[in-house]
């Protein structure tokens, strides 16, 4: 790959021998004065992901070499504050800064970014075929139930991906590899010298944090529209949507409800299964995912209509803190 590729794919083993062919070394990266940029890239590279969306820059080489030689300090920082939520959302981020790129690539690069991960993935006449246990290493994390495998065109092992689909699943091997070997052992010598950066970064953490940290006695009264409006289908006994589920879940996560009582909530499902039940609400509590937005509440045809509070307001979240406020009065946060 040329240069500009390592800088838009710096997780790939590519990347990696390409910067240690240049020469630099961590402490030239920690300590000399030319690399004053590379280190200010790093600070903001992880502070774009705790705000959601990593920008690159790479219009010219020296451009292209400060966004690649940013990524192992970043990784370095990230490791100094050692914080999962950190781990968990810089990976994601990262994974999705690559997204509109890897669109734009031919399909042989694609199964050769698919093999950086072990994906065993062929050429078909729709795109790709991916065998099958791959595939559910990866897509069994999606929301949408076209995702499952019993919905999906399997022949002799292979399940057929279209380009688009086959992308997708590269976002969520490439997010679990960043994510993998993070938090790195890093001396605290280092971390002292990066420690600036590392404050700066620990701020802007804080900061979203307690943002979405609401949690406290549950005020049912304060839910959302959308929110109270799936929990009444639930106790009607009617089988919910998966996205739907996703987003009562994470909201009833969000705000401090138990897995215990979540799981409760949706015994009237007519196709509980508690086990499984169960487990789907560990698993979206392991990765504390943040619940859904509005803007892909609509999109799922989750909002049933806003009330007056809802005008000017972007997420279920903000709806219930400030609702909260009024309707619970006596609510106090948990420490």
């Amino acid at each position: 790959m040329p240069d500009i590729s390592f800088a838009i794919y710096p997780f790939t083993s590519g990347a990696t021998a390409y910067v240690r062919e240049l020469g630099v070394t961590i402490p030239d990266l920690l300590n000399k004065r030319v690399y004053d940029r590379v280190r200010a890239r790093s600070m903001e590279r992880v502070i774009q992901a705790i705000e959601g969306r990593i920008e690159k820059n790479v219009g010219t080489e020296i451009q292209a070499e400060i966004e690649l030689l940013s990524y192992p300090v970043a990784r370095i920082i990230i490791s100094c504050i050692d914080d999962s939520y950190l781990i968990r959302r810089y990976a994601l981020a990262e994974s999705k800064a690559v997204y509109d790129s890897l669109k734009t690539e031919p399909k042989d690069f694609l199964i050769a970014m698919g093999a950086e991960f072990d994906m065993h993935v062929d050429l078909s006449d729709r795109g790709f075929d991916m065998h099958f246990t791959d595939y559910i290493r990866y897509a069994h994390r999606m929301h949408d139930p076209g995702w499952k495998l019993v919905n999906r065109r399997l022949h002799r092992g292979w399940v057929s991906l279209s380009t688009h689909e086959f992308t997708r699943l590269l976002l969520e091997a490439i997010s679990d590899h960043i994510q993998h070997d993070l938090p790195l052992d890093i001396p605290s010598e280092i971390c002292d010298a990066l420690s600036k950066y590392v404050s700066a970064v620990n701020e802007s953490l804080g900061t979203r944090k307690t943002e979405f940290d609401i949690k406290g006695a549950v005020c049912t009264e304060a839910f959302p529209p959308c929110i109270a409006h799936i929990l009444a289908r639930l106790q009607q006994g009617i089988n919910l949507p998966h996205s739907a589920r996703f987003a009562v879940t994470s909201f009833l996560l969000n705000i401090g409800m138990d897995v215990d009582g979540i799981v409760q909530m949706f015994g009237g499902s007519p196709d509980f299964d508690e086990s499984r039940t169960r487990y789907q609400v560990e698993h979206i509590a392991g990765r504390e995912y943040t619940a859904p937005g509005c803007d892909a509440m609509k999109t799922y045809g989750n909002c049933t209509g806003a009330d007056t509070l809802c005008e000017g307001i972007k997420h279920p979240l903000n709806y219930y803190r400030i609702k909260k406020k009024a309707a619970c009065p006596g609510s106090k946060k948990r420490p």
